[in-house]
């Protein structure tokens, strides 16, 4: 990895671009172009690369190759890296994306909390057994169950995107009963009068918290300071954009990520008072916490800032 054919000078970035309300804030950052304004002010021209990738496998060797600078994922699976990278790459948060809560959907009547699912059941999630979704419902697992049976509804946890997986318990008739969905899927889906809610993330957690974060290697915040600053506090203008008039975030979306979603929809999701598009990290520390009890990170972290870089310790994170 060292003396990478990567490397790149100072005042270049590219950032992993993906879709959904939970990316609002980059999509912000993106439409006003707040990295090349702030860099400007640290006396950069920066040069922005926006990248289209899916799958948190392929963004992470995307960004351990050093082919892409920044990528975004859910906190539990960069717990995960930061925890196998510690000591090597030293990938760390660089700030949340805000909190938003995903909901557990069911489809069948007969189960009103998680204590309801059986063998009889089928729960879709994104990625089984280790993305966001699934490292919630262990916790609550966990917690329900004992730290020794935290993995009790893994066997009946089947990977499909959020897409397939709202449209087929929708529709209703497969195996498919349960889904743990995110923002908007989540809200179309609760529209039908055959989808409630079991769970919600928040639930776990306690109160709001991060959904997802965006991260970085060590090697590239410690060789591009300024670019990294002025990435830093683009994303805090964007934060006071999105809060100072949430209409106009909601058409700022649509214009980024050529959504067909109605604008009031959108609008909706954002003015929802569960959702906090803040790049201030919320309940982090409950996952670092809990997967290194169940054995899922083998470094222990004392506090968030353990995983996440200097800039972020100004902001009252959890």
């Amino acid at each position: 990895m060292l003396g990478s054919v990567n490397a790149r000078a100072e005042g270049t970035i590219s950032i992993a671009q993906q879709f959904g309300i939970g990316y609002l804030l980059l999509d912000v950052v993106r439409d006003n172009h707040l990295i090349e304004k702030h860099g400007k002010e640290e006396g950069l021209d920066i040069k922005v690369e926006w990248r289209t990738l899916s799958g948190a496998t392929g963004m992470n060797e995307a960004l351990l190759s050093g082919a892409i600078d920044v990528v975004a994922a859910g906190a539990p699976p960069v717990l995960t890296l930061w925890d196998r990278t510690k000591g090597k790459q030293n990938v760390k948060a660089i700030a949340a994306l805000g909190s938003m809560p995903n909901y557990l959907l069911s489809n069948n009547p007969d189960v009103k909390s998680v204590k309801d699912l059986s063998s009889k059941d089928r729960i879709a999630v994104p990625a089984a057994g280790v993305g966001f979704q699934s490292r919630t419902l262990q916790i609550e697992s966990a917690r329900l169950l004992g730290n020794s049976n935290y993995k009790k509804f893994d066997d009946i946890t089947v990977s499909l995107p959020h897409p397939d997986a709202s449209a087929a318990l929708i529709a209703g008739g497969s195996e498919l009963t349960a889904h743990f969905s995110s923002p908007p899927y989540q809200y179309q889906a609760l529209e039908h009068a055959n989808i409630h809610k079991i769970l919600s993330s928040y639930d776990v957690l306690g109160g709001p918290g991060t959904f997802n974060l965006l991260y970085t290697t060590e090697k590239f915040h410690d060789e591009n300071p300024k670019t990294y600053r002025a990435f830093f506090d683009a994303l805090a203008e964007a934060e006071k954009i999105v809060k100072a008039d949430k209409a106009a975030a909601a058409q700022t979306y649509i214009r980024v990520q050529k959504s067909k979603l109605p604008a009031a929809f959108i609008q909706k999701m954002i003015e929802d008072p569960e959702n906090d598009f803040t790049i201030t990290p919320q309940r982090t520390f409950i996952y670092a916490d809990k997967l290194y009890q169940l054995g899922v990170l083998k470094n222990k972290a004392e506090s968030w800032k353990d995983y996440f870089f200097s800039e972020a310790y100004t902001l009252p994170g959890s």
